[in-house]
């Protein structure tokens, strides 16, 4: 009985699990069957799921119009610049307060966090006002740097976190063997925490990648991302939502792409020290 009862929760837990997966998959399904119809299927009532005229014209006339591949590139310099100079920081920080923790610590940290929870329009204009009067309007640097700054305090949490996870004992024999703090860092503590790292460093280029509200206000042309890209098929004349589905497609495949593949890297990084 408890066998039976067992198996009947386990087959649940896994028919929820799919249920979950399916509707949060749906819209980037939808997303992309969208790209594929013309403007009218695209708005159509009731809607067309799959049984519509399917069409490449609306990725060959947003190719016309924008050229895809320097927004790619931006976007591309954008999430490894940021996450690198973020990686830079990050890592001294987080290998300090996991292993010379102060009785401040800990509020240090949940004043980072606490950063996370202020509206970004808050800052908007002394923002602004910086990048103008800096001349880093609309350049790659500026965008990396306000990006960096944004994503840092999750980055320091996530690798102290995994820090924390590592016995403090390691570094001290390191130390007794002669190793200075470059070593203590690179080749002791880094490659013991390398599925935290590999995972800290996929979230920061997703969340860098994904980055609309300050990626819009703060370029125009020039460092312009996959964002900026998608937007400027929003017009005043309207939505086209079909062009605007393909162009969505055509931003958010790269990412797909990587956390498809990494998603075991990702996972293993997220529960590293779970388990002991």
């Amino acid at each position: 009985m408890a066998r039976r009862v067992s198996t009947q929760r386990k087959i649940g837990m896994t028919v929820l699990a799919w249920a979950v997966g399916l509707l949060i998959f749906f819209p980037i399904l939808w997303t992309v069957l969208t790209s594929f119809k013309t403007e009218l299927d695209a708005i159509s009532i009731p809607p067309k799921f799959l049984l519509f005229d399917w069409t490449t014209e609306n990725y060959q006339a947003i190719q016309e119009q924008r050229n895809y591949f320097a927004f790619l590139l931006n976007s591309v310099y954008l999430a490894l610049g940021s996450t690198a100079l973020g990686l830079v920081f990050a890592i001294p920080a987080a290998w300090a307060m996991a292993f010379s923790p102060t009785p401040k610590t800990r509020g240090v940290l949940l004043w980072m966090l606490s950063t996370k929870m202020m509206p970004a329009v808050g800052a908007l204009v002394p923002v602004t006002i910086i990048f103008r009067d800096t001349g880093l309007m609309d350049t790659r640097f500026g965008l990396i740097l306000i990006l960096f700054l944004i994503n840092l305090p999750i980055i320091v949490w996530m690798l102290y976190t995994y820090f924390k996870e590592i016995p403090g004992e390691i570094l001290e024999a390191a130390r007794m063997d002669g190793a200075n703090l470059r070593q203590e860092l690179f080749r002791v503590l880094a490659p013991m925490a390398l599925p935290g790292i590999a995972s800290t460093v996929l979230l920061n280029v997703i969340l860098a990648w994904n980055e609309a509200f300050w990626t819009l206000l703060l370029t125009t042309t020039n460092a312009a991302p996959l964002t900026a890209f998608i937007a400027s098929f929003s017009s005043p004349q309207g939505n086209f939502y079909a062009k605007l589905s393909a162009a969505s497609t055509l931003a958010i495949a790269p990412i797909l792409i990587i956390g498809w593949f990494s998603q075991k890297q990702l996972v293993r990084g997220l529960t590293f020290g779970a388990v002991k």
